[in-house]
């Protein structure tokens, strides 16, 4: 992995590849700003900056060094032994510390700085925990340099603000949510496990593909199929395929999955098939895939409008699981919030909270200000705080999720971009199409897609992810568009 890792590197810095990129960047004033020209020489010139500034040691050295770190820590996880896998994490930490201070410098040249978003302070409260508390509300120029590969323009310093704000209004409707839970416990039986029932595979395959289709996703130019761990991953225009696991115990893991990677699917097969192989036939960044997976999967997948059309076929394909189940409690099933200490297996309330943990953990490690042998208690302490549950061990505290040990620092925030980027785009929708639940209640759903295609897909990387988002709904990123939508959900099926 390091050899070749270190060899695409040469190829990709090659200074024949910088010299003609640097014609295109002379004569780029021929172009609109918003041509597709202009965007895959800016697009492309980025990408080999970004390159340039790293050494091919350094490049195979991370190669090496995650490649070996990713075995360890499935061990240690599998053992709950975080001991085993900290000394990786301390050489990844070190790598990537290194790789940011390479390229920070171009953080300064404007080519990847948007306005912060709109209506979030600058001035950001402090954590708790010293450790976590951000230096300063610009954030942090090695983070960001990290971060900046994933969700280009994005910064520390505004997301920490952003994040902070949804932190505040999450923590109290998490509270009241469980309140009410407790509440309704005792009036009356809560539908519990309902979900958990006998859901035969081979039905659960034939109904999500069923939907997946009917939502837009062309089985001519895709497939779906069975692994560990879902993932969608798009191999050209015509080919894009979409994973899922099924458990013959439960209906959500595999029904909710598919729709998550449908919706990646949807924007993969949406992207300009002509300009494969550019910028332009690209995504635009991690947190805009996230926020087409999030938004079929829980604004459209976990809506009643939705249900109202598909819940009687489901009866029929799941005869003995839902034959005695009501539509209201079917909703309150797919929609029930709780705390868990999984992130993969939080619901959509509480899931923020688990990504903002980890954001903070990241930085803090990135800074030095939290190291390695103090990350288990660290993290502890900040879901007895945040969800009010403490891990009982390693595998389900710090060792669950692999993207330290793959050297993703910066990653983990686009999932929370994606939720509100999809509440922000939703919303708009809602507001430009009409009677988009009566749409959905006769199993119409081409009007959003026609409209996630005209306002997102097609645009491939021609702007920055906030430039996007604000283009499509007229509006910069913000969190009001996500809280609004939980509360009004929660509210009415939790009565709060």
């Amino acid at each position: 992995m390091a050899l070749l890792a270190g060899l695409m590197h040469e190829r990709a810095i090659n200074p024949r590849i910088g010299e003609l990129l640097r014609i295109l960047e002379d004569g780029s004033s021929l172009f609109e700003p918003d041509s597709v020209e202009a965007a895959n020489i800016k697009e492309s010139l980025r990408n080999y900056d970004r390159a340039t500034r790293l050494p091919r040691k350094l490049v195979e050295d991370l190669a090496r060094t995650t490649s070996l770190a990713q075995h360890e820590w499935a061990a240690a996880r599998q053992e709950s032994s975080y001991g085993r896998f900290r000394p990786w994490l301390e050489k990844i930490v070190a790598l990537k510390r290194e790789e940011g201070q390479a390229l920070q410098d171009l953080l300064h040249k404007g080519q990847s700085v948007d306005s912060p978003p709109a209506g979030v302070s600058h001035s950001i409260p402090e954590s708790e925990d010293p450790s976590l508390r951000s230096r300063t509300p610009e954030g942090d120029p090695i983070y960001d340099a990290l971060l900046d590969e994933y969700e280009p323009g994005a910064r520390s310093g505004e997301l920490s603000a952003l994040f902070l704000s949804l932190r505040d209004q999450l923590i109290p409707l998490v509270r009241a949510i469980g309140e009410a839970s407790a509440r309704l416990r005792r009036e009356k039986e809560w539908p519990r496990s309902i979900l958990k029932r006998r859901y035969p595979a081979d039905r659960q395959r034939f109904f999500a593909e069923m939907v997946a289709a009917s939502i837009g996703f062309d089985f001519h130019r895709g497939r779906l199929d069975v692994t560990a761990h879902p993932f969608c991953t798009g191999l050209g225009p015509g080919d894009t395929r979409i994973t899922t696991r099924y458990d013959e115990s439960q209906f959500g893991e595999a029904f909710f999955g598919v729709l998550h990677e449908a919706g990646h699917g949807l924007y993969e097969q949406g992207l300009p098939a002509l300009d494969f192989g550019t910028p332009m036939g690209e995504a635009v960044s991690l947190g805009i895939h996230e926020s087409q997976s999030r938004l079929w999967e829980n604004a459209v997948a976990r809506s009643g409008p939705f249900w109202d059309y598909w819940f009687p076929l489901a009866r029929g394909v799941f005869r003995e699981a839902l034959h005695d189940v009501s539509l209201g409690e079917f909703l309150a099933a797919i929609n029930r919030v709780e705390p868990s200490l999984i992130r993969t297996d939080a619901d959509e309330v509480t899931y923020n909270l688990h990504v903002i943990i980890r954001f903070e953990l990241e930085r803090a490690l990135l800074r030095g200000d939290l190291g390695a042998a103090d990350l288990p208690s660290a993290w502890g302490q900040r879901y007895t705080e945040m969800l009010g549950i403490t891990p009982s061990n390693d595998a389900e505290g710090c060792l669950q999720d692999i993207h330290w040990s793959a050297g993703l620092f910066g990653y983990f925030p686009t999932y929370t971009l994606g939720n509100l980027y999809a509440a922000q785009l939703y919303s708009r929708a809602s507001l430009d199409l009409a009677d988009l639940d009566g749409a959905f209640t006769r199993g119409d759903f081409s009007g959003l897609l026609g409209w996630l295609r005209e306002r997102i897909h097609r645009h491939g990387r021609r702007y920055r992810p906030s430039q996007l988002i604000e283009r499509a709904t007229g509006r910069p990123p913000e969190e009001g568009p996500l809280i609004a939508s939980l509360r009004r959900k929660y509210e009415e099926l939790y009565s709060l």
